[in-house]
């Protein structure tokens, strides 16, 4: 399989940002796995408004799974909520650093926003951080009532590897039929274990091939890349998709994951399942979250909320 060097394809103003971004994902291992948690533990954390009330819950009988409730200030009545799974390739990254996201949507779109500490791997591999977030959902929905939730208008979703598990997590509750998320909204899906299309192989300046391997196997182990991976596990493996819930999934053209999320919004059309495809030219892994004022940014955000918008009306 070809090996691409994107740079040249990255859109000019992203490609001299995206010079100056002080970690390098590319280096992921065991050695190097501390020393990257903390390096993005101390990033400067944003600035937030008054507009929106947050309250940390732990889930009761889920070893200690936290989950954070963002409601807007003075909000009364039922709301329509998003419950929300960060991204950070399953290894990487906290429910903190959604804050701003949450801020944002709950002013904008009159919602609760939740957002999951799931465990991280690899000191916690699958099944264990999608059944922390199986854990806040359905804590969510039996707290509807306290939380000012209107359980008919929950949906789900996440960035990157936390829209891996938003889709695993869509695919198990479907498959338990315990709950029903209206809705799952991906952004850069992380979804398929096995790294066989040839986006897999491109140099995304952000998330290369070699941090993919180390995340993928630092969740599934040995199992990574063989026959026995559940599709819970990386949601690319599903072979029905019908039943799933309306979908939003939202990926730059040159970031790794763009062929297996183009190919998993076909399938889930082949499937019946209302889906929107978004891809933005010259745009790597993380663009919305890292490059916040460039203009193609902006318009993935505004493509975003437009849809929540219709989704939680």
């Amino acid at each position: 399989m070809t090996v691409v060097d994107v740079k040249a394809l990255l859109d000019p103003a992203a490609r001299e940002a995206l010079a100056k971004f002080p970690i390098d994902l590319g280096s992921l291992s065991d050695q190097t796995l501390p020393s990257i948690r903390a390096a993005m533990a101390s990033v400067p954390k944003p600035e937030l408004s008054d507009a929106v009330i947050r309250t940390n819950h732990e889930v009761p009988n889920s070893g200690g799974v936290l989950v954070r409730v963002h409601r807007p200030t003075g909000a009364t009545g039922e709301l329509p909520c998003v419950y929300w799974m960060h991204g950070g390739g399953l290894v990487l990254g906290s429910f903190e650093g959604d804050d701003l996201r949450m801020d944002r949507w709950c002013q904008r779109l009159n919602c609760v926003g939740v957002s999951v500490e799931y465990r991280l791997a690899p000191e916690t591999p699958y099944p264990g951080p999608l059944e922390d977030c199986y854990a806040g959902l359905r804590w969510v929905y039996d707290n509807a009532a306290a939380l000012g939730v209107d359980r008919s208008r929950i949906g789900i979703g996440g960035a990157s590897a936390g829209a891996c598990l938003a889709a695993g997590l869509a695919l198990l509750a479907r498959d338990r039929g315990e709950l029903a998320p209206t809705f799952q909204l991906l952004i850069y899906p992380m979804l398929d274990d096995r790294q066989i299309t040839p986006s897999s192989q491109w140099l995304d300046p952000i998330w290369p091939p070699a941090a993919n391997t180390y995340g993928w196997t630092a969740y599934l182990g040995a199992a990574k890349g063989g026959p026995d991976v559940e599709m819970y596990a990386a949601p690319a493996r599903a072979t029905d998709l019908v039943g799933l819930p309306p979908t939003i999934i939202c990926v730059g053209a040159i970031d790794g994951f763009c062929d297996e999320d183009m190919d998993y919004a076909l399938r889930l059309r082949h499937a019946g399942v209302p889906v929107e495809l978004h891809i933005y030219p010259g745009m790597p892994h993380g663009f919305d979250s890292l490059l916040p004022s460039l203009a193609i940014s902006k318009r993935a955000a505004r493509d975003l909320e437009d849809w929540l918008a219709a989704r939680l009306a």
